[in-house]
């Protein structure tokens, strides 16, 4: 990164889908029969939108936006084999006791439409050209307008797990780990696609008040190692340069008061592969954490992503805020090891999302800005 002598963007993945497109997938999640090569011309159609968008925001290190997933989640149903069970339930600590919050919050149209069926037999990759061809949309995008860099996302197996109730192996551990050696392959095509893989880890901090909200801390943390575990094993082919994760909290307006403090789970973050943690930093519940790292030592070859636009609000940051918050974490850890990014996917399911695309885009603006800012500061 210090060869680029300023703070290079990014963001987390997901971006809002325009009307279109919204049509075509709703209408797939609830197994309307469509014509293929339409769908692909339109998926085509809005990579090369978002592409250009990301670009004219200023984005350094952008992606697909998604656009052919219906959450960055919930879509490894359609490449995974052993995904045919009865749909999920899902609990979130802190809407419990806020039941006007959890109506609305379930009421995402985007979550409407949402298929999580559990797994009721062995799980295997099914379309592992997938990634393939998520990766060449991508390429014909920018074939004329080639950003810094480019990522494809994918879930992690912790989180697969968390979407997906196991109905057929005998323990967690077991079906974490098939789906781990299922995942495997997705991540290697898109490295071998020549893309910086990011997976998406929420399971390692939203699992807390979710998937282990019954469980202690010292419970939780044996079970996020087990995730960390599990992605490892899906990462041994791949240089940890190429692959960057995402933490986060959970990207839904509730309270959040029930997230795991990052200080508690921190060193057990440090034993993934991955060589950049992307994490929420400028939402109000994890904006004060950046203090951590006053005494937090980062290891070698780690880099920070401190996530700096917040992804549930149209309020547009400031571009000296942005500034500061960059700054902050770079006094601390070092400005080569620092990144900017944004809390969460501004639409993680197709038709979810709080915020106005079109300032989605402004706020983009802003993190480019904003880390010029800071670069003058570090680089004068």
């Amino acid at each position: 990164m210090s060869s680029h002598k300023r703070f290079l963007t990014t963001h987390v993945g997901s971006l809002p889908r325009r009307e279109d497109l919204m049509h075509y997938m709703f209408a797939r999640e609830d197994g309307i029969p469509l014509d293929p090569q339409a769908m692909e011309d339109k998926i085509v159609e809005e990579v090369a939108h978002v592409a250009a968008s990301q670009i004219k925001a200023g984005v350094d290190i952008i992606n697909d936006g998604e656009m052919s997933k219906p959450s960055y989640a919930t879509y490894v149903k359609d490449r995974l084999n052993g995904f045919g069970g009865t749909g999920n339930s899902f609990l979130f600590q802190d809407i419990e006791d806020f039941p006007n919050t959890k109506s609305r919050v379930f009421a995402d149209p985007g979550r409407k439409h949402r298929k999580t069926p559990a797994c009721n037999g062995p799980v295997s990759m099914r379309d592992v050209e997938a990634p393939t061809r998520d990766a060449e949309r991508l390429k014909l995008a920018i074939a004329n307008n080639k950003p810094t860099g480019t990522f494809l996302s994918s879930a992690s197996p912790g989180v697969t797990t968390f979407f997906f109730r196991n109905d057929y192996y005998p323990s967690h551990q077991d079906y974490v780990f098939a789906v781990a050696e299922a995942l495997r392959h997705e991540y290697e095509a898109i490295v071998n696609a020549g893309m910086m893989l990011q997976i998406d880890c929420p399971d390692l901090a939203m699992g807390r008040h979710t998937q282990f909200a019954k469980l202690g801390l010292n419970e939780f943390l044996a079970a996020m190692e087990l995730h960390i575990e599990a992605m490892n094993r899906a990462l041994v082919n791949i240089p940890a340069e190429k692959v960057r994760m995402h933490l986060c909290w959970g990207n839904y307006p509730g309270p959040h008061h029930f997230d795991v403090p990052f200080a508690d789970i921190v060193s057990r973050l440090w034993k993934a592969k991955p060589h950049a943690i992307q994490f929420e930093a400028a939402n109000p519940r994890h904006a004060h954490e950046w203090a951590m790292f006053e005494s937090v030592k980062l290891p070698e070859g780690k880099v920070l992503i401190p996530c700096v636009i917040e992804c549930q609000s149209n309020y547009i940051e400031h571009p000296e805020l942005v500034a500061q918050r960059i700054g902050r974490y770079a006094h601390l850890v070092g400005r080569d090891n620092v990144m900017a990014g944004v809390d969460c996917g501004f639409s993680i399911h197709v038709g979810s999302g709080g915020v106005d695309p079109d300032v989605v885009w402004a706020k983009m603006a802003v993190l480019a800005e904003g880390a010029a800012l800071a670069s003058k500061k570090f680089w004068p």
